[in-house]
């Protein structure tokens, strides 16, 4: 975090949680007034990222995996990206994958840059071929306090959220990576129960139920006027 180089007027706060109370994060981080750590509950990483808001203060909120990095910029980026496109409530960037060989690859489906088309990320969802890694996502806290943070499931709550915003908001692609994401067998993605056909059907099942009745509200988020309400479906 110490090397991501911040815009004029801006610094980062680091909301570090614990899926647990070993007291791990004490032996492991640096004393930084910047850093807030905290233990909790096992909960799986919903629960986690969800309790870790309550300790927000910032007016941008990006989430990232203990086993992920941050290339250089990737903060300034997204933080100059969300500033001068006033439009757009939450930005995604490009991904690279960090393979255990060493080598980089970028993901295969990113979205052209620029102001993303209504529903991109629902159709990749939908059709097997979700565009980017949801953890990219840097959205307006508010924004993520107003769908409810990370939904309730037992993976890809990250997607879920993303799915959630863009329910409600206008999104943002950026093309350089904002994000170093590691491959390796341990890895939760990597592990059978990721991918237990049950429980992504009652992903499915939750999730897309919500989206479809949110969306028939016809709310809309925006930087400049928060939630309103146009009665019509979007």
């Amino acid at each position: 975090m110490r090397s991501q180089a911040m815009p004029s007027g801006w610094d980062w706060e680091w909301i570090v949680q614990e899926d647990g109370r070993t007291g791990f994060l004490a032996s492991v981080l640096p004393a930084d007034d910047r850093i807030s750590t905290g233990t909790g509950r096992n909960g799986g990483a919903a629960m986690t990222r969800s309790m870790a808001m309550a300790r927000v203060r910032g007016e941008l909120v990006r989430a990232l995996d203990a086993d992920d990095l941050l290339p250089p910029g990737a903060l300034a980026s997204a933080i100059n990206t969300l500033t001068q496109n006033r439009d757009a409530a939450w930005c995604v960037s490009a991904c690279l994958d960090l393979h255990p060989d060493g080598s980089l690859r970028p993901g295969p489906h990113d979205p052209p840059a620029g102001l993303l088309a209504d529903g991109v990320m629902m159709d990749g969802y939908k059709s097997g071929r979700f565009p980017v890694v949801g953890t990219t996502m840097t959205a307006h806290t508010a924004l993520v306090h107003a769908m409810g943070a990370w939904p309730a499931v037992p993976a890809s709550e990250d997607v879920a959220l993303l799915l959630l915003c863009e329910a409600v908001s206008q999104g943002w692609m950026i093309d350089e990576p904002g994000a170093i994401y590691r491959k390796h067998p341990k890895k939760q993605t990597a592990q059978p129960a990721h991918w237990d056909p049950a429980e992504r059907a009652a992903l499915d099942g939750i999730l897309l139920p919500r989206l479809e009745a949110i969306r028939s509200l016809g709310w809309r988020w925006s930087p400049s006027q928060g939630m309103t309400a146009t009665g019509e479906p979007s």
